[in-house]
């Protein structure tokens, strides 16, 4: 965030949610102007993908509306374990002039896709362990992602000047909140519908992200298995609603069995990164999504793995206007982290 303009909205188009986020430049930092979250069919992004992009941009047109957000300019973000591909290299030193130009070549080793098939993007770390050599993230993300997911923000009226990582956009708003921890690891897990989005910080430096595709749509599948019953009813429930005929109590076994799932592939992804990495351990996990939100999920997660696991309060280090319905927000914003981080985006950043 070292260049600070007016006029971008952060705007998050997930599976079953697209979150919008307006924010405004103070002395002290940053002010929340509007927020505002829509729920989409689960038949219009499947895997990412989307299917019915005209309902789409009605349901994006719908919610800037709604919301009374008259600027066009937007920072959006993409994600996917199959089309986003982020590494942490170790190349010798140059300028990021240099680096700028032969990008596509010190990347090509680690893409395994066509490199002319993707866009890609680099953020030098630092000096590297090894005499000589700095750590470099790149990024590089299929081009065909990008362009379905900007092609329905333009159709919709916006103006996408920045496409972001949901994973950095994780951070970017855990850095405006939370202190780093010196020597500490960090892990950011966000938990949507249908994703999970872990992102490891070691004294605020990500050193190690994945995407797996699986979310909280495994506790809607696994009510409507148990009781024959629609996905929205299904969604209700898993929201702690009621349903005739369906005590809320009868619900509890068929959410945390999935809960557990869940948090085996969390487990798997953690197991990993103590595997490919000399860092030492997870000291604390940051929650973030609608799973944030499930009934015990935070408490199970903590029992199952054995980290001190905290729900994120996106809004610790943002001011927040008196008419906002503080107890609905703090959900929302549970909600929409990613697009809060998309949100504090600013042109020229890198």
């Amino acid at each position: 965030m070292l260049l600070r303009s007016k006029g971008i909205i952060g705007l998050d188009v997930g599976s079953r949610h697209i979150k919008v986020v307006q924010l405004k430049d103070v002395k002290d930092g940053y002010q929340l102007e509007r927020l505002n979250i829509a729920t989409l069919p689960p038949e219009l992004i499947v895997d990412g993908s989307i299917i019915d992009s005209p309902r789409v941009v009605e349901a994006i047109k719908g919610l800037i509306s709604e919301s009374g957000i008259k600027i066009k300019d937007a920072a959006i973000s993409v994600s996917g374990h199959s089309s986003v591909i982020i590494k942490r290299i170790s190349l010798p030193q140059m300028t990021e002039d240099e680096l700028n130009d032969s990008i596509k070549f010190e990347a090509e080793p680690y893409v395994p896709f066509d490199i002319d098939d993707v866009n890609l993007d680099f953020q030098i770390l630092g000096t590297g362990e090894e005499q000589n050599k700095m750590d470099v993230v790149i990024v590089a993300v299929k081009k065909d992602k990008i362009n379905e997911y900007v092609s329905v923000v333009k159709e919709s009226g916006l103006n996408p000047v920045i496409v972001d990582v949901d994973l950095f956009a994780l951070a970017n708003i855990y850095e405006v909140n939370y202190e780093s921890k010196p020597g500490g690891n960090t892990a950011l897990v966000n938990i949507g519908a249908g994703t999970i989005n872990i992102n490891i910080l070691n004294s605020g430096v990500s050193v190690f992200t994945r995407y797996s595709p699986v979310g909280s749509n495994l506790h809607t599948e696994a009510i409507q298995r148990e009781f024959g019953i629609s996905y929205n009813d299904s969604e209700r429930l898993k929201r702690g609603e009621s349903i005739e005929g369906i005590p809320k109590e009868n619900v509890a076994p068929a959410v945390n069995s999935a809960s557990e799932d869940i948090i085996a592939e969390i487990a798997r992804s953690f197991d990993y990164f103590r595997g490919a990495t000399n860092e030492n351990d997870i000291h604390e996990i940051i929650l973030s999504g609608g799973c944030a939100l499930i009934k015990d999920f935070a408490s199970l997660l903590n029992e199952k793995i054995g980290i001190d696991v905290k729900i994120i309060e996106p809004f610790k280090n943002i001011q927040i206007p008196e008419n906002f319905d503080k107890a609905n927000l703090k959900k929302m914003g549970t909600i929409a982290v990613v697009a809060l981080g998309l949100a504090l985006r600013r042109l020229g950043d890198r």
